[in-house]
């Protein structure tokens, strides 16, 4: 591996950022500008560099997610300004950028803001699978993906991309022990297989007994981590003009689900823990023809089949707790197909248009997709039964046009077609059918060949749907689409020849026929509340505010980085479930203010020290009630020793074991008060620490 260390801008005094890269190996120069120019944004229909890109992107490379010891997706958007994650589950699943984006799912079926997307396979509203050994980048786009993502990026997106094959034989073995009984064993292998086929294997075993104590049960383990990530890719130049990538993953996560407790602490009474388990196999095929005089066609297919198992005891005690012997469950089984196509055309630069100043790119976009649950509930008579079908085609369209030799012009559409079908055991049936419209037009101007300036307009979507639940009025059963109108003006900039740089958008979003969770309640004869939550478009919104990213290598062995987003989110003409008048409240999970700042510092060539602080405001946990979660500030840190070929890092996270919220709800449960509604929370991970050894060969 190489050591590229992290620069920053000192131009923005007050600015705050996402680290450049940080690798942990033998020492070399400090970053140039050169450097910076070598971090390419993947996800779009073009490589470009990410600081030409006129949009606000994150990216987090191999070197940070080392440096921050990430073994899931959720430990990276921890340092990444306006992005927000709930839980509810083992791990994050779902994710929220600029405070939009869905925080769980139950029995309906829902449609996520926040795209995820793994080595081209769509894993949207199932992140938890996100783990993070042997990734390349991590690629974090802010606002609205219209034009390259469609529906399920109305919010962002976040594209992670493993390593691909290597030309030469390399190999790598990592090894870790932590707190908790947790430990690790990851194993890389990647080479030429013969002159036109190169592969890479990587696979890696991680558990944990997790940071619960079942005093009911008298075990620890009952939120207990069991991941197995296995991935393959494969590169074939099977002509001078043809190559194909195939990437082909299984991942089998067997996790406890033991999270929440009467007292709102780390110990729990649970009778009948709750599982969170996930069994994927995934593939994608890339293929690139540049054989065409004027265009190269790049075709996408991926397919995923997943087992999504998710249950919890409701009533989180046993039955000897309650003088009526009240005991409840609910299991969700899910099996889940997504099958998409994305086939598209990209000029060559012989062959662009008007008067040779644009290229361009028209793609057709297909998906298909299937969702068979069960569902296990103590209260229902009997088992609930759904299929959830959809069928979506998309047509879009993008130029980019040089109109003089600084000012750039892009712009973009996206037509896009769902319908879906949806039944279930309770006799309900809906086909409902959205067809929307999205895009974008994005003005930048090279001020200088350091310096970059842009305006853009984009308009996202997601379609509508249904609720489940028949214990719901009708009016309350289908919902339409959500649109937003976001507007943003950015600034990139490199300082000092190279040594610092600076990242800043400005940002405005303009919601349109907002869907929000909100809910009913309903008494059960013992006196219990049972939950009906759904979705509406009840609101109007709006959400603005600004994100900062920047980095200065201030000597060849000290550098500092740091990452801030501001956020003011606002609900407009909203009445939930309670009837109550939420216009002018914060919107649910979006904090005003996020920021990550560290430092690295490098010793005698072998010693590598970093620090780093997450640092997050207060929000509220969901549009139904009032609870809020903590202030969050959380202080990382690791010391590595090097060597050519092997490394050793004692690391630790949450440091200063600060206790946090990742998910609220407020409702009665609790048989000692009388079941009075209250809120109740699920804590983040305590202090966290570990060694790791690697090897690399």
């Amino acid at each position: 591996m190489n050591y590229n260390k992290s620069i920053i801008a000192g131009a923005i005094a007050s600015a705050l950022i996402f680290p450049q890269s940080q690798a942990i190996a033998a020492p070399v120069k400090a970053d140039t500008d050169a450097d910076m120019e070598s971090i390419e944004v993947i996800s779009g229909f073009r490589e470009q560099n990410l600081q030409k890109i006129p949009s606000s992107v994150s990216i987090a490379t191999s070197e940070d997610i080392e440096r921050r010891n990430a073994q899931n997706l959720e430990e990276i958007i921890q340092a990444s300004a306006n992005v927000n994650f709930s839980s509810g589950s083992s791990r994050a699943r779902y994710y929220q950028i600029r405070g939009i984006g869905e925080r769980s799912q139950f029995q309906s079926p829902i449609n996520p803001s926040v795209a995820v997307i793994i080595d081209g396979v769509d894993f949207t509203g199932i992140g938890s699978a996100a783990s993070m050994y042997d990734v390349k980048q991590v690629e974090v786009l802010r606002g609205p993906q219209g034009t390259n993502f469609g529906a399920n990026a109305m919010a962002g997106a976040v594209n992670i991309t493993t390593n691909a094959p290597s030309e030469e034989f390399e190999g790598s073995v990592r090894v870790m022990a932590g707190n908790y009984d947790s430990a690790s064993m990851g194993v890389s292998l990647s080479g030429p297989a013969s002159d036109d086929l190169s592969y890479r294997i990587a696979m890696e075993k991680f558990f944990s007994d997790g940071f619960i104590e079942n005093d009911f049960l008298n075990t620890d383990d009952t939120n207990d981590k069991d991941e197995l990530t296995l991935r393959t890719k494969f590169h074939y130049q099977a002509s001078a003009d043809l190559t194909l990538d195939l990437a082909v993953f299984y991942l089998d996560f067997d996790n406890g689900y033991d999270a929440f407790s009467l007292d709102n602490d780390r110990h729990t009474l649970s009778d009948e823990p709750g599982f969170d388990k996930q069994r994927t196999l995934a593939t994608s095929l890339t293929s690139t023809y540049t054989g065409f005089e004027n265009v190269d066609f790049v075709n996408i297919v991926s397919f995923a089949h997943s087992n999504l198992d998710y249950g919890y005891d409701e009533d989180w005690t046993h039955t000897n707790f309650h003088d009526w012997e009240y005991s409840s469950t609910d299991y969700y089984y899910r099996d889940q197909e997504t099958l998409t196509a994305d086939f598209r055309l990209l000029s060559k630069e012989s062959n662009r248009i008007f008067n040779n100043s644009t290229n361009w790119v028209v793609g057709v976009y297909v998906k298909d997709e299937s969702q068979d649950l069960l569902r296990e509930y103590t209260y229902s008579e009997s088992d609930f039964n759904s299929t959830f079908d959809t069928e979506t085609v998309a047509g879009y369209l993008q130029f980019d046009s040089q109109l003089s030799t600084k000012l750039v012009l892009s712009t973009g559409i996206r037509v896009e077609n769902r319908e879906a079908d949806y039944d279930n055991s309770d006799g309900a049936s809906f086909d409902p059918s959205d067809t929307m419209v999205g895009g974008k037009a994005v003005l930048s101007y090279q001020l200088e060949a350091d310096v970059l300036v842009y305006g853009s307009v984009n308009r996202g979507y997601k379609a509508g749907g249904v609720n489940t639940n028949g214990s719901l009025s009708e009016k309350n059963r289908e919902f339409d689409p959500e649109y937003v109108w976001n507007y943003e003006l950015g600034l990139k900039q490199s300082h000092f020849d190279g040594g610092a740089y600076s990242r800043i958008t400005f940002f405005y979003m303009d919601r349109k026929d907002m869907q929000v969770s909100t809910y009913a309640a309903n008494k059960r004869p013992d006196g219990s509340e049972e939950f009906i939550t759904y979705l509406d478009n009840a609101a109007e919104g709006s959400n603005q505010g600004v994100e900062v990213e920047t980095g200065w290598q201030l000597t060849p062995e000290f550098d500092v980085y740091a990452s801030f987003g501001y956020l003011d989110s606002e609900y407009k003409e909203f009445i939930n479930g309670n009837d109550e008048d939420l216009s002018g409240r914060e919107q649910a999970h979006a904090p005003s203010y996020q920021y990550n700042i560290g430092a690295n510092y490098l010793l005698a060539d072998h010693w590598l020290f970093n620090v780093n602080l997450d640092s997050k405001d207060s929000f509220y946990f969901s549009d139904s009630h009032e609870e809020q979660s903590d202030e969050l500030n959380l202080v990382n840190a690791s010391i590595v020793y090097q060597q050519e070929t092997w490394q050793v890092k004692l690391w630790g996270r949450n440091i200063f074991d600060e206790d946090y919220e990742t998910r609220g709800f407020y409702f009665g449960n609790d048989p000692r008060d009388g079941y009075t509604s209250k809120g109740y929370y699920q804590l983040g991970a305590p202090a966290e620490y570990g060694v790791t050894v690697d090897y690399q060969f």
